[in-house]
């Protein structure tokens, strides 16, 4: 039976099958009768498989060398030139490769990529959001007391009260009007008085451990005043500024100071305001022109000037300036207990407000750092809560006068009072409730 492919089909079979280039040969030579079909195909099978036999043999001898390839060529041996392979040879004959081993933990796709477990994905997915907002929420606070207004107050007298455990802070409410307009005066009723005066002064002690304690110091408390001899407390900061309001505290109570806040007429309203104002509960009405305060009785929240009129009555007032002393511990402990709300925390947008309004309305002491806030933090928020304590400067009497003759002043407890004061310079508040009312 004639082969049924063309010469020139069967002339490139040969050429491939003898290695040897196309139109090789003598040139015009004659070409050999073609063979039969059948003849041909034996032949080539014949060859294919010497081919084979001879590539399987060299193999083996390979693989069973001692040192493998490599030993032969640190020996300087050059490799050996592939043979020639018929087409798909090498595919047929190769050893299959094992698939790589995923790493452990992860899962793999039909398509290879790693995909990451639905409880991973979760996880992140929560994660990463309450990391990002507990960031925010403690480098807020940071930033905003960074913003506030900084006042010297540090004394540097001679022989001053040495550091006792724990931290003291100085908290200020000012009368002055300076910065006020016209319109602002009439609105928080601040009247017209010129100077500065302290309208309230209260020491927060926070201990290492233990509750902190709020103590409210008269502003009439007669003390001696570096300088001016027995006078009111509330005058020192008008003779000499926060640097002499604190010595003399400091010499009056044995306590070293080691941070002080002051708060202005604007400030305190502003602060309430950006609280959302406080809750109040009055047993009968409160009138005060000189406060500008008129509440009917029962509970109701103050915005923030009503809330200045609040702790600024004292006229009518049966407890006089005792009395709103304890208005004002119970309007800080408002602010604090408002501050420290999910509504206001969980809130990054009322967050930043409220403690940006608050950096803007208090001036803190120069080279108060953030160690210093966090303990001031702590403390109020402790008295806040009711774990800590609020109360005065224990007293002897409201209606003392003073040596004169000529002012009424508010007198210390002496005895009571240094008790109190030398239980604190040890860091001591665990017997602090012997010392209220």
């Amino acid at each position: 039976m004639a082969d049924s492919r063309d010469e020139p089909s069967r002339q490139e079979d040969l050429d491939w099958l003898y290695r040897r280039a196309p139109g090789d040969g003598a040139a015009g030579a004659p070409r050999a009768a073609p063979a039969t079909n059948i003849a041909n195909d034996a032949d080539i099978r014949r060859r294919e498989q010497a081919f084979l036999e001879q590539r399987r043999r060299r193999q083996a001898a390979q693989q069973d060398r001692r040192g493998g390839p490599e030993r032969d060529l640190r020996a300087g041996a050059q490799p050996a030139a592939p043979a020639p392979r018929a087409p798909g040879a090498d595919w047929a004959h190769r050893e299959p490769v094992a698939p790589v081993a995923p790493a452990p933990g992860r899962r793999h796709g039909p398509d290879g990529r790693i995909r990451r477990s639905p409880v991973r994905r979760t996880l992140r997915a929560v994660l990463v959001p309450v990391l990002a907002w507990l960031l925010f929420t403690l480098v807020t606070p940071i930033h905003a007391w960074s913003t506030m207004t900084t006042i010297g107050w540090e004394p540097s007298y001679a022989g001053r009260v040495g550091n006792q455990p724990g931290t003291a802070i100085l908290l200020v409410g000012s009368d002055s009007r300076d910065g006020l307009s016209e319109e602002e005066r009439n609105e928080l009723g601040t009247g017209e008085a010129e100077g500065q005066r302290t309208d309230s002064i209260m020491l927060l002690y926070t201990p290492p451990s233990g509750e902190s304690v709020l103590i409210s110091i008269p502003r009439d408390s007669y003390v001696t005043v570096p300088g001016y001899g027995r006078t009111k407390i509330n005058a020192a900061y008008s003779y000499g500024g926060a640097e002499l309001l604190t010595e003399t505290v400091e010499q009056a109570t044995g306590l070293r100071i080691d941070g002080f806040m002051e708060v202005g007429f604007a400030g305190f309203a502003g602060i309430v305001d950006a609280v959302g104002g406080v809750d109040v509960c009055l047993d009968e009405p409160m009138a005060d022109e000189k406060a500008n305060i008129d509440l009917p009785a029962g509970c109701q929240t103050l915005n923030g000037s009503d809330a200045l009129g609040y702790v600024r009555h004292r006229y009518g007032d049966a407890e006089g300036d005792l009395g709103r002393a304890r208005r004002q511990r119970e309007v800080i402990a408002q602010i604090a207990t408002r501050l420290k709300r999910p509504s206001t925390v969980l809130n990054p947008v009322r967050w930043w407000t409220v403690t940006h309004a608050l950096a803007g309305a208090v001036s803190r002491g120069d080279g108060m750092g953030v160690l210093t806030m966090a303990q001031m933090t702590r403390g109020v928020l402790s008295v806040s809560g009711g774990s800590g304590a609020s109360l005065q400067v224990p007293l002897e009497t409201t209606n003392g006068w003073s040596d004169d003759g000529t002012e009424s002043v508010v007198i210390w407890d002496s005895e009571r009072a240094s008790a109190m004061f030398e239980d604190l310079s040890r860091g001591d508040t665990s017997n602090i409730a012997q010392y209220a009312g």
